[in-house]
């Protein structure tokens, strides 16, 4: 099998619900706290809901292992039933003793009402679970909506919770339905995963499987389109991913390739990569206008020769006989036209010349052009570009490994890989390109910004531009640059999170409000998830209320904590200047 082939000791992406590959990313942990607060408030009814494949069976099973052991639980997994069939069933997970042959939805109530009773009595719990809740007729919503009526003078002698699918939420939002979801103490949408968890859900499974850390087998280009097809949802991701893996052991490659992800779309989901769609419809609009143009282009190439035409065919129509003679331009036809309103020649006349504004400074003196060179002088040696990003960054020594630690004296490295300069402009930061010699040798190019179709690089001797079209064909697609995270961040933050990180970033969003007291502290509260969701709607970013890297990274830029493409542009400019004037 192809796990073997990769060195795993057993499919990592199996659908098959497996507790040891059991991934609780922030949504997933929020959904089990919303969960456990419901059923230690006691009574009324609890809603998960959550589309397809996201993980709603894995928020159960935690459930499940987390109550006390106090608890008894009934699960509903068929909800296919009428009234009295439901109470059969939970009668029978909870062993209540009724007659099979002869009973009503009287007998059933009154037989699980005697047991809440005892149970209650008993110091115990009493927690039912319908699972695919979305399939419950309306019957039979009133009816579990009746069960919540047993209560004691203190509480309800019954927990319920229903799991489904979002369009479980819009049915309890119907008027018929106001009573029971008036009742509703805990709800909670289970989102899908955002990029950053993609990444680590699929990095989980496979260390899960037996894979070591180091090794990189979805490249972060890759995470990226998976990503993209299936908007984060675990069961899909695992479809996808199982599908790629197969590909890159039939074609004995050690990693996945974008050509097998777009091939895994189409064979898995049904359908082409977004990506490969956009770039059709550009194309098609690209032919458009180059169609438009041509057609222009000869109409004005075309337009001159039909007018001479016409003029020579009125010309034939209007001369005796049948043969037209070549027409013979007069000599003073070919002198320039002198305009009846101007005086004779012979009469000289003061004309005055036309008032012209003066130039400002800055127009009459010819600004300085940079300096434009070949893809050669960008090349610069492995490890030249972080020590000078590191200079530019710090005034500590440069380390020997600037980019092998988490954090060195404040400073982070951040690595990934992208496919267009869109998405490296988007940065606005200094960073070192993986690039390949003409000769096969590898190299880098210190990027320092990107102006229209040339780019600004260090070439040792100083600050040039480079054409974008001639450095592509030697750049990897691979970048790296610095950055300072909160001292102390070593994974995203999310919402109940407690740690000083936390009380960092409210800092931040601070400073950036101007506000004289931060929304929390060390925990990780609503106010400030709000305040992150707002930020992330606000710079383009998945408004997830999760603090990552590229959060941090938008953050640290409208700060000016990071230093900027142009700012490392003008500092090694004046560096350059000040080295000449020596």
């Amino acid at each position: 099998m192809y796990y073997q082939y990769f060195g795993l000791t057993e499919a990592p992406f199996s659908i098959a619900v497996n507790p040891r590959y059991l991934f609780m990313s922030a949504r997933h942990r929020d959904a089990l706290a919303h969960l456990l607060y419901g059923v230690g408030a006691g009574g009324g009814f609890i809603l998960l809901t959550g589309e397809v494949g996201t993980g709603k069976t894995t928020i159960n099973r935690c459930l499940l292992e987390q109550l006390p052991s106090s608890t008894d639980v009934a699960i509903i997994l068929n909800p296919a039933l009428n009234a009295i069939e439901l109470l059969a069933s939970v009668c029978d997970e909870l062993g209540i003793q009724y007659d099979h042959h002869n009973h009503t939805l009287k007998t059933l109530t009154d037989n699980l009402h005697s047991f809440l009773l005892e149970n209650h009595a008993r110091g115990r719990k009493t927690v039912l679970l319908i699972d695919e809740a979305q399939h419950l007729d309306f019957d039979v919503l009133e009816q579990i909506r009746l069960l919540t009526n047993l209560e004691t003078n203190n509480e309800k002698l019954l927990q319920i919770i229903l799991i489904g699918q979002p369009e479980l939420a819009q049915m309890l939002a119907r008027p018929e339905l106001r009573q029971l979801n008036q009742r509703i103490t805990a709800r909670y949408n289970l989102d899908p995963l955002n990029l950053d968890e993609t990444s680590a859900y699929i990095q989980h499974r496979l260390q899960v499987a037996g894979m070591s850390p180091e090794r990189v087998v979805f490249s972060p280009a890759v995470v990226r389109g998976i990503y993209k097809a299936t908007r984060g949802i675990p069961r899909v991701i695992n479809v996808l991913c199982d599908r790629m893996l197969l590909g890159a052991y039939g074609r004995n490659m050690p990693h996945v390739e974008h050509d097998m992800l777009r091939l895994a779309i189409r064979e898995v989901l049904g359908e082409q990569p977004a990506d490969s769609t956009v770039w059709r419809w550009l194309a098609i609009g690209l032919v458009v206008l180059l169609l438009v143009w041509g057609g222009g282009w000869l109409l004005g190439k075309y337009s001159g020769v039909l007018d001479a035409d016409v003029a020579g065919a009125a010309g034939i129509a209007t001369s005796p006989g049948n043969t037209p003679e070549p027409a013979v331009v007069p000599e003073a036809e070919t002198a320039p036209v002198v305009p009846e309103a101007l005086p004779a020649a012979t009469d000289p006349v003061e004309v005055p010349a036309p008032e012209v504004p003066p130039e400002p400074a800055a127009l009459t003196e010819s600004a300085p052009q940079p300096e434009t060179v070949g893809i050669a002088d960008a090349m610069l040696s492995t490890g030249d570009t972080m020590a000078r990003l590191w200079e530019l960054n710090s005034d500590q020594p440069v380390p020997p490994f600037p980019c092998q630690q988490d954090v060195q004296q404040g400073l982070a490295c951040l690595e990934g890989e992208v496919w267009t300069w869109d998405e490296l402009a988007a940065f606005d930061r200094p960073m070192s390109l993986e690039a390949i010699t003409a000769e096969r040798f590898s190299a880098e190019v210190l990027l320092l910004g990107i102006d229209g179709s040339m780019a600004w690089v260090w070439t040792g001797a100083g600050v040039a531009q480079v054409s974008l079209a001639e450095l592509a064909p030697y750049w990897t697609g691979r970048y790296r640059f610095l950055w300072r995270p909160p001292q102390g961040y070593t994974k995203p933050v999310v919402i109940w999170d407690e740690s000083p990180v936390v009380s960092a970033v409210a800092q931040l969003f601070a400073q950036l409000d101007n506000q004289p007291e931060p929304l929390a502290g060390r925990h990780f509260n609503r106010a400030l998830e709000q305040r992150v969701r707002l930020f992330q709607q606000q710079n383009g970013l998945i408004d997830d209320g999760v603090v990552g890297e590229q959060t941090l990274l938008k953050l640290n830029a409208q700060l000016g904590v990071d230093i900027t493409a142009a700012g490392a542009r003008k500092r090694l400019q004046a560096d350059s200047a000040q080295r000449a004037g020596e």
